[in-house]
């Protein structure tokens, strides 16, 4: 899909060289990928000591 933005050109140029990502494109879809990913680890961290999975870990790692 073919979009017109309006960004500052400083913060994409930035992006650009902290991540080392040579186009915009790649840049932006990378932005836009990360964003999505954090927000759906913050949904997971809502379940934190919510959710009993009755695991026993001396069973996993092989140990009688």
């Amino acid at each position: 899909m073919r979009t017109t933005l309006d960004l500052p050109e400083e913060l994409l140029l930035e992006a650009m060289s902290v991540s080392h990502i040579t186009t915009k494109t790649k840049v932006i879809k990378l932005a836009l990928q990360e964003l999505i990913r954090k927000s759906k680890l913050s949904d997971l961290k809502k379940f934190k000591g919510k959710i009993n999975l009755d695991i026993d870990l001396d069973i996993i790692r092989d140990r009688s």
